[in-house]
């Protein structure tokens, strides 16, 4: 799959280096997606002629209509936009005079989707310019510019009827020099919007055969903040700007000029900007319908704007997840990522989440220790594996809501949203929930009162708590006591099915944990080395964005592959981006690196040509934070200071990615302190069934599959995923007997 996606075109050069040699028979591809995944009604498409074809009349059909005028010829090519496809499948063939030919199956799918995430998500509340339950409506143009004018800030609104006399030039990467006019196209496919933006002459035509010329065929994706649920449609992140409000969910905008604006640094340089609502982690939380969402917006860019030479994603804290999972259980979407104040994952980082939240309601409510036990702050963190506790009640403030069902979520009314007492049959607004074609429903084995009501489980999920000794290493380094880790770990408990506190710890719902790894939810990093990664990473002040986070990814990929080659850390002093530039920087040399492995034509993965062709100027490096470089390699710990997490202070490794722990047996002789038997006996409470063993893999923990489906060809749900077909190929035509007959 990825081998169709891995450039544009991967696709384009197949056909490229099949042309070199004329074929037997013609070949027919698409270029603008695999031919099985389109969606719009629309596919470009090249056909590669057999030399007897020279000068010979070819006719092309889709089922029974001609499209022959829609591919322009040259020499044993044809290539073109072909429109008007039907929803389903269709046959498109091609016929030389002797009757030889090809055929290709094509599959398209609605525009408002879904391809292969699934049935979708209901209820749906769309726009209200919106022609149809699948929030279609027709894009819309808009057009801005850079002015020559220093007191203009941004970029301002453009009328081509009465264009402004202070337009700025540019100069793009496909040489001259062009107004700095952007187009804008606003539209929406997979029931939310997208957003594209390129430097545009409005008095001149564009297609995909014939693009303006200062469009370099390079595609930089934007990523939104956070993550959450919504059921309606939302705002596809800036096209036009580097946005840090947006990226880091700060309630306030950075002035501008403090950060260099990478968006607008590509714009002038010629790249297509492409985002969509879906893409936007805290407007949808779920690598499926996120992955999906992209594929069909690039399969839109190549066929409206032309075709690629690659894609590189940005992002933030949200951002930077949506580009890390996506690109593990999507691999080929995108060829480089450049992640800021980064997460691997969504659901590795659940366990700290809730780690945090129960921690935050043992450590601040001291009804709830024993008698004669008692907490200072500073000891809270370092159960928790920071300097303060102020990280974890960032965390929990920002974060914890999206997985609690009952909390409000966008185009859910008070009235429709699922309450376990009132409203027992309600839409549930959480991160789980929305992605139950992933998870899939719970056992019955474990159905609540409402479940069994119902007649239906919720959504798996794939957090647990079970065996964790929280505070193992601050006991060991005589920074608590074992009263209070024998208090901690007797009443920490856990949360239900609607995330409310029990008791109990959380015990991980099977299959969903399975599920959460083979999907990707769980970036295992397997598939990642296909990727080029430039990571700008600052240090963080207690703002729950950790800096450990980038080296978990780094520790992931040396375990599957033996080496992080394809990961470069950028750091600096700045808190969380690491340096004012460094967005602009890392755009700029991955850039370079992209460019370079485009030009091996040499044998050899994906993930072999991008160490291989990594220029040698590219490694780790420190920054000023403002923009120099200091040298090469890390800044180090007294710059960007490496804190852990409640699961690392209870001895898991940096990785961070084994959801739930094998278990040992309790054993008293192993933690170097004496516990009191009353204070033995809380932990063998604790521990019904043995302690984390973290030198095991955690349980279900399993590689990413990549390029899973979750619908069937009748709209049904296959839950957890199957892996795809391969995708159709060109199958040659032998001459017909009625051609055989005229000859």
């Amino acid at each position: 799959m990825s081998a169709v996606l891995v450039g544009v075109a991967t696709a384009g050069t197949a056909a490229a280096e099949a042309a070199k040699k004329a074929p037997a028979a013609p070949v027919i591809s698409v270029l603008s997606n695999r031919a099985d995944l389109l969606s719009g009604g629309d596919a470009l498409v090249r056909v590669d002629l057999p030399s007897r074809a020279r000068g010979k009349t070819v006719r092309v059909a889709v089922g029974k209509r001609s499209v022959t005028r829609a591919l322009r010829r040259s020499g044993l090519r044809l290539e073109g936009l072909i429109t008007g496809l039907k929803v389903g499948k269709s046959t498109l063939r091609v016929r030389l005079p002797d009757g030889s030919g090809a055929r290709l199956t094509l599959t398209n799918h609605p525009q408002g989707g879904p391809v292969f995430a699934g049935p979708q998500p209901q209820p749906r509340a769309c726009q209200k310019t919106a022609v149809d339950a699948q929030c279609n409506q027709p894009a819309t143009f808009t057009f801005v510019y850079r002015s020559t004018d220093p007191t203009k800030k941004g970029l301002q609104p453009y009328d081509p009827g009465r264009p402004a006399k202070d337009v700025a030039r540019t100069k793009s990467d496909t040489g001259g020099s062009v107004p700095f006019v952007v187009r804008v196209e606003t539209g929406y496919q997979d029931r939310d919007q997208y957003r594209i933006a390129t430097l545009f002459d409005p008095a001149k035509p564009w297609t995909a055969a014939d693009p303006q010329p200062q469009f370099n065929r390079k595609l930089l994706i934007t990523h939104g903040a956070s993550c959450d649920v919504d059921y309606a449609t939302g705002n596809a992140p800036s096209v036009l700007s580097y946005n840090p409000a947006d990226l880091l969910g700060l309630p306030v905008a950075v002035p501008e000029g403090i950060l260099a604006d990478s968006v607008q640094y590509a714009l002038g340089r010629g790249f297509v900007v492409m985002s969509t609502a879906l893409n936007n982690s805290g407007h949808n939380c779920d690598v499926t319908t996120q992955a999906e969402s992209l594929m069909m917006a690039k399969e839109h860019v190549i066929e409206a704007y032309g075709q690629l030479r690659y894609t590189i994603g940005t992002g933030c804290s949200g951002g930077s997840l949506a580009v890390q999972w996506i690109s593990n259980a999507y691999p080929g979407i995108y060829q480089g990522i450049l992640p800021t104040c980064s997460f691997p994952d969504t659901w590795s980082s659940a366990t700290q989440v809730m780690d945090y939240h129960l921690l935050r309601a043992y450590f601040e409510n001291p009804g709830r220790w024993s008698p004669g036990v008692a907490w200072l702050p500073t000891q809270f963190a370092t159960v928790e594996g920071n300097l303060l506790p102020v990280n974890a009640i960032v965390s929990d403030i920002g974060f914890f809501n999206a997985i609690v069902p009952t909390h409000e979520c966008g185009g859910i009314s008070d009235r429709q949203r699922y309450h376990p007492d009132t409203n027992p049959g309600g839409v549930r607004c959480s991160v789980s929930d929305l992605a139950i074609n992933v998870f899939g429903p719970r056992d019955q084995s474990v159905w609540t009162k409402n479940e069994r009501a119902l007649g239906r489980g919720f959504a798996g999920i794939a957090v647990d708590n079970v065996g964790v000794q929280y505070g193992l290493k601050a006991l060991a380094a005589g920074e608590i006591t074992p009263g209070q880790f024998a208090d901690l770990n007797a009443r920490i408990g856990g949360l239900d099915i609607d995330i409310t506190p029990t008791a109990a710890r959380i015990t991980a719902d099977r299959p969903a944990l399975a599920r959460a790894y083979r999907s990707g939810m769980i970036n295992s990093a397997n598939n990642l080395d296909q990727t080029a990664i430039i990571d700008c990473r600052g240090p963080d002040p207690g703002a729950a964005h950790d800096s450990y986070r980038a080296y978990a990814v780094r520790a992931r990929l040396d375990r599957e592959h033996g080496s992080h080659a394809n990961q470069l850390i950028w750091e600096g002093a700045a808190p969380l981006v690491g340096d004012t530039q460094c967005a602009q920087l890392s755009l700029i040399a991955m850039d370079r690196w992209l460019a370079a492995v485009e030009k091996d034509t040499s044998s050899g993965s994906v993930a072999q040509k991008l160490v291989r062709s990594k220029p040698a100027d590219l490694g780790d490096k420190c920054f000023s934070g403002v923009g120099p470089k200091l040298r090469d390699g890390r800044c180090g710990e007294l710059v960007v200071p490496i804190y852990g997490t409640p699961r690392t202070a209870a001895g898991d490794a940096i990785t961070t990615d084994a959801n739930k722990c094998r278990l040992r047996p309790l054993d008293r002789s192993a933690y170097g302190v004496s516990f009191t038997d009353a204070q033995w006996a809380q932990l063998q409470a604790a521990f019904p069934g043995g302690v984390c063993d973290f030198r095991q893999p955690g349980v279900d923990q399993q590689g990413t599959v990549p390029w899973l489906r979750y619908g069937d060809a009748k709209g049904r749900v296959i839950y957890g995923g199957v892996p795809m077909s391969r995708a159709p190929r060109s199958v040659a035509l032998p001459r017909s007997a009625k051609a055989t007959r005229k000859k």
